[in-house]
């Protein structure tokens, strides 16, 4: 039998809170943020279940291939532009669009002879300051591009918010502030909101809105989860009990022997641990689903194996369920145990997990590499 340790992805739930992220802003597009292998669910199929989206974010070339490879025509955006002449071939070639946020990336273009042009995003520094033209050379730029024979227009203008997760908070409204005034009187589409962004800032909205984590149903913001925003989460990561034991009083727990028994002790052990993308900083008490009941982490996580406190599981045997985090023990509240983000648990499942994949009741298996590029 193989190891059971898998994560599960909902369809139904992708496609719910992509509906949700049109609700949120009726009047614009979506473009929905698939990058990082679609936050680590599988990009092609991911993709796929988010057909009805206006256009797809990636960050990478290679991400965009596995989305045509996937069969979908969709306008793909590389948000972080090309790199170099040869690369910007292969994204005339299969149609793909690109930000620019470089002077050399802006003067690659005006060089370029290409058999097609390219549609192109001009990116605003408007208080990020990652990426992106100061808004004082955003006119002059946004004007070169589109001169520039290589270049599909109309231009679009796009920027992106530091911090939106805080609502409210006064930098966030400098930075629309600074958007809209940088580009007034420019005759383009414009993006600017990211997942909080579309919950909390709904002047952020303009023609087209970008939703990453909220796609996957996890809340953006601090001590919140998706269900509070009426998101469905898509990833339920799993796995079972493979040994059922009673340590004695004063017995120590896994590596390093942080936990201690007080009494005669019931434990479990599960198949999962760091080498699956279980954070490996999860500390004692972090809960743990077994047949659905809430349970402690003890003792240290280790690369392939937790051990779980089990006295409120009398019953619990090998072979039963265990859930790390899914609808009913969000990925949220686990991230915040371990001191980190769902962003990066999500991100951070690796390769040895079985995927499986729920669409209309039915359950079917892949490994995470058919996810990412079938």
């Amino acid at each position: 039998m193989s190891r059971a340790t898998g994560a599960l992805i909902s369809l139904a739930a992708l496609r719910h809170n992509l509906r949700r992220a049109r609700a949120l802003a009726p009047h614009a597009r979506v473009m929905a943020m698939v990058k990082a292998n679609a936050y680590g669910h599988g990009l092609a199929v991911v993709a796929r279940a988010l057909s009805e989206a206006d256009a797809f974010g990636v960050a990478s070339l290679d991400e965009a291939l596995t989305i045509r490879h996937a069969g979908l025509a969709h306008p793909i955006v590389l948000l972080e532009g090309v790199f170099s002449a040869a690369e910007l071939e292969e994204v005339a070639r299969h149609g793909c669009e690109l930000v620019v946020h470089d002077p050399g990336q802006l003067a690659m273009l005006e060089a370029s002879h290409l058999d097609k042009a390219v549609g192109v995003w001009l990116k605003l520094d408007t208080g990020m300051h990652r990426l992106g033209f100061a808004p004082d050379e955003a006119r002059a730029a946004w004007e070169r591009l589109q001169g520039a024979a290589a270049v599909r227009g109309p231009v679009r203008l796009i920027t992106h918010l530091a911090r939106a997760d805080e609502p409210g908070n006064a930098h966030t409204r400098g930075q629309l502030e600074t958007f809209t005034s940088s580009t007034a009187g420019l005759r383009a589409e414009r993006s600017i909101a990211n997942s909080a962004a579309l919950l909390a800032w709904p002047e952020s909205h303009a023609d087209w809105v970008r939703p990453g984590i909220l796609l996957y149903g996890v809340s953006p913001f601090a001590g919140h989860c998706g269900r509070d925003h009426k998101l469905e989460p898509v990833m339920t990561m799993r796995t079972e009990l493979i040994a059922v034991k009673t340590v004695t009083r004063g017995d120590t727990v896994g590596y390093g022997g942080n936990w201690r028994a007080e009494h005669n002790t019931r434990i479990g052990i599960a198949a999962i641990g760091y080498g699956d993308g279980y954070p490996r900083h999860a500390p004692n008490g972090t809960p743990v689903l077994v047949n659905g009941v809430r349970v402690p982490l003890i003792g240290r996580v280790s690369m392939d194996m937790i051990a779980v406190d089990l006295q409120t599981q009398a019953q619990a045997r090998v072979g039963d369920a265990v859930v790390l985090w899914g609808a009913e023990l969000p990925v949220e509240e686990i991230a915040r145990a371990a001191g980190t983000i769902p962003y990066e648990l999500l991100c951070g499942i690796t390769q040895r997990v079985k995927f499986s994949v729920v669409e209309a009741g039915l359950e079917t298996r892949a490994g995470t590499q058919a996810l990412g590029s079938v």
